[in-house]
């Protein structure tokens, strides 16, 4: 049967018909930022090949700052038969849900009410937060952090079970050697794959388990080395996550660069920073290859019961990423930032009514001189990048 023929009348059929718009089924409206095939010119068959045939696939990634949590958060999310820390994030779900992969950095480990819930400075967090920041969008969490013992290995057991549970992602810190050994990758639906790797400078000089490294992810340089290798060859893209830096400090450390430069070199794609609980400017830092790697030294809190101006001043890094489908090479393009605050109320001498708030949409009623603080916050960031967009524009 002569079947390709065929194929290539229909094709062209196909292309003839598409290619003359219909008055009934164009809508200007709905491109939505997206590919539409019914958008082209009489004879734009360039257009339509590459709607059907894309010479490139492309996704999104989100990344938050700190979740710490205080005892005055953990209080103001009660309720009466538990926690709900849904409220809090409400201002912002619409944000965390719009990339396609969105990651924090649980700085307090959710242990769970059994173990009796802690602040500082040896935190314990409720099971609820991880519903919460789910329900938000967080696709992933990180572990390696410098409070990821702070509760002993039966913390970190029972939080890596709920995440499990509810079927969280997580990394940096793990349930057993074998499950350490498996890097974390993300295969979405538009073909592009992610490894998530996560690491920390330290923990508070609380000595790790004998015989039980897997729990946390130290700053082991050949070990980071030997994980970059392996996510390198399973995934398209690595974003590497460091808790390092001096805390409060608004500019990365020497360590800080060296650290982001080592990872650069290993052609790792995207570097994000935690610990200081502060923001630091971001910027592009070339590899041994000549590479380009997106460096995040501080995302900042994002909610935390910390209280004063730039501790409560956190956000979300947002980028893009495509895949030439011809020479599979992948881009990391687009970095943008939504500047976040945390608002609270004082009421009898407690902090409560904890949200996680747009910078862009707080009223001078809850932060005095915002339109000030939100450009000095715009300038910090992009004194290194000045391509970076901020996501304020509704």
């Amino acid at each position: 049967m002569r079947i390709q023929p065929l194929i290539y009348v229909l094709l062209w059929l196909l292309i003839m018909a598409a290619c003359t718009p219909s008055p009934s089924n164009y809508n200007a409206n709905n491109h939505q930022g997206k590919n539409n095939p019914m958008d082209v010119k009489k004879g734009d068959t360039g257009v339509l090949f590459e709607s059907f045939f894309p010479g490139s696939i492309e996704i999104s990634i989100g990344a938050i700052g700190d979740l710490l949590i205080h005892n005055r958060v953990y209080e103001d999310a009660a309720t009466e038969d538990g926690y709900d820390f849904t409220p809090m994030f409400e201002p912002v779900t619409s944000y965390l849900q719009g990339p396609t992969i969105t990651i924090a950095n649980q700085e307090t480990v959710i242990g769970g009410e059994d173990i009796g819930l802690s602040s500082y400075p040896r935190f314990n967090s409720p099971y609820a937060l991880a519903d919460a920041i789910q329900q938000s969008g967080v696709d992933l969490v990180t572990m390696a952090n410098n409070h990821i013992l702070d509760r002993g290995e039966t913390a970190i057991q029972n939080a890596i079970r709920y995440y499990e549970k509810i079927g969280m992602e997580y990394t940096g810190s793990f349930k057993s050697r074998e499950d350490r050994n498996q890097i974390r990758v993300i295969e979405t639906d538009e073909g592009i794959s992610v490894a998530f790797l996560s690491y920390t400078y330290g923990t508070n000089g609380i000595p790790t388990p004998a015989g039980k490294d897997y729990l946390v992810n130290r700053m082991d340089w050949e070990q980071i080395k030997q994980d970059v290798q392996k996510a390198e060859k399973l995934a398209d893209v690595t974003v590497l996550s460091y808790h390092f830096g001096s805390e409060y400090e608004r500019f990365a450390s020497s360590e800080q660069k060296q650290l982001a430069q080592y990872a650069a070199n290993m052609g790792v794609e995207v570097v994000i920073g935690h610990h200081p609980h502060v923001l630091q400017p971001l910027e592009w830092l070339e590899g041994k290859d000549g590479n380009q790697t997106l460096v995040a030294y501080s995302l900042g809190n994002f909610l935390s019961g910390q209280n004063t101006l730039y501790r409560r001043i956190g956000g979300m890094l947002q980028f893009s990423i495509e895949k030439d489908l011809q020479d599979q090479h992948v881009k990391v393009h687009s970095p943008a930032f939504l500047p976040t605050f945390v608002d609270y109320q004082i009421k009898n001498g407690r902090m409560t009514g904890f949200k996680v708030l747009p910078l862009h949409k707080v009223s001078e009623s809850q932060l005095s001189h915002v339109n000030k603080h939100q450009n000095e916050i715009k300038e910090h960031l992009s004194r290194r990048l000045s391509e970076l967009q901020f996501l304020d524009k509704e």
